[in-house]
């Protein structure tokens, strides 16, 4: 059993069908969308529902919300625990960034690319590229031994 940080977007279709395909596989896995039993995650809306709006100096401000750091913190805590992380598409900039990280730490990690994508180079810097949901199993059934 491998522990797996699922990174992705609230916006991807694909990310529910990840988490469960992955668990039921047997795999640990860390899903932002709930973090804890009874928290539905971190999102911008819960600091203001404006948060599209924002101008680069309330971004920046904004980042140091209580909420905010709660959010990050939970994020980072299971980055440093988990073994693997899978970034799956489409997604936004912070999953990019959470798999870059888990790839500088020296974690296991891969791109799952269930459907058509613009290309991007640096994906040859990850452990796999995986198409599928069988492909995703088998690599993350390999992260675990």
């Amino acid at each position: 059993m491998a522990r797996i940080y699922v990174a992705s977007s609230w916006r991807c279709k694909w990310q529910p069908e990840t988490v469960t395909a992955l668990r039921r596989a047997g795999h640990e896995v860390y899903d932002f969308r709930h973090p804890e039993p009874g928290d539905r995650g971190f999102g911008w809306s819960e600091i203001d529902p404006k948060w599209l709006a924002w101008d680069p100096a309330t971004f920046r401000a904004c980042l140091e919300h209580p909420r905010a750091i709660e959010g990050f913190n939970k994020d980072m805590s299971a980055l440093r625990w988990c073994d693997a992380c899978v970034c799956v598409l489409p997604c936004n900039r912070s999953a990019h960034l959470e798999l870059g990280w888990a790839c500088g730490a020296g974690k296991r990690t891969s791109i799952f690319i269930p459907e058509p994508q613009e290309p991007e180079l640096m994906y040859r810097a990850l452990g796999a590229i995986v198409i599928d949901v069988r492909e995703l199993i088998e690599w993350a059934d390999g992260v675990a031994l």
